[in-house]
């Protein structure tokens, strides 16, 4: 079990992408009732997050893709030495609820759907990233890329499912659970899937050093699995299925 703070009146603020903004919310709560200690997150796009830390906004800490935190680290505005792994998370497709679920289940079928489908939404994110490397990797870039649309840092693909903007929607599956309006059809087979690792850190102009510590120790505690699993992450380590 997670020891409880001393100081509970302090209130530690962080910055994180879009991807982790549900877990985070939801072990903020679990953590106040059990350490008194508030935490407060604010979530918007992975690169608008870098933006703001690199342009000198204070935070006390980060959670972010672990490239990105690793690069931070590098140029100082995170301690390195109190990078800690947080969760992962694979990449899934998403439908509109009430469209029929396309076949995901290799990679072959992957590709075919993404040929056929009328608009694929994708993210300014590791997963966006990702999906154009396959797409040059199958020879398909060029074909595909007019309807190819990518949401603005913030925006959840999710949305651009829900109200039929795009057919196929690809990006983390913790950005895609618990979304109305839309259905995941699977994650990416292993071929061609990418977990991308959240990694949190100690942000360097913060002032709570100690009750930030407390709280990256407690988002790497056996005790919150349960939580991560249900926002669609994983402790780095664990593999789904």
């Amino acid at each position: 079990m997670m020891s409880t703070l001393r100081s509970p009146d302090i209130e530690i603020t962080g910055i994180s992408s879009m991807a982790t903004r549900h877990v985070l919310n939801e072990l903020a709560l679990r953590y106040r009732t059990l350490t008194g200690q508030k935490v407060l997150t604010e979530s918007v796009g992975g690169v608008e997050a870098a933006r703001r830390l690199e342009g000198g906004e204070s935070f006390d800490f980060a959670v972010l893709a672990k490239d990105t935190m690793l690069r931070l680290a590098q140029s100082g505005y995170v301690d390195a030495s109190t990078l800690v792994d947080v969760a992962q998370s694979g990449i899934a497709i998403a439908v509109a609820s009430g469209s029929q679920c396309p076949e995901v289940g290799s990679e072959e079928s992957v590709r075919r759907a993404i040929q056929h489908a009328r608009a694929i939404g994708y993210s300014t994110g590791p997963s966006g990233a990702h999906l154009m490397a396959l797409l040059k990797r199958w020879g398909i870039a060029d074909e595909v890329a007019p309807r190819l649309v990518q949401t603005p840092p913030g925006v959840p693909v999710a949305k651009l499912v829900a109200s039929g903007e795009v057919e196929l929607g690809i990006q983390q599956l913790s950005e895609l659970v618990n979304v109305e309006g839309i259905t995941i059809a699977g994650e990416l087979p292993v071929s061609i899937q990418r977990q991308t690792v959240f990694s949190g850190g100690a942000c360097t102009r913060s002032w709570h050093r100690s009750a930030v510590l407390e709280w990256l120790s407690a988002l790497r505690s056996v005790d919150f699995d349960e939580v991560k699993e249900r926002h669609g992450m994983t402790s780095v380590g664990s593999v789904r299925g």
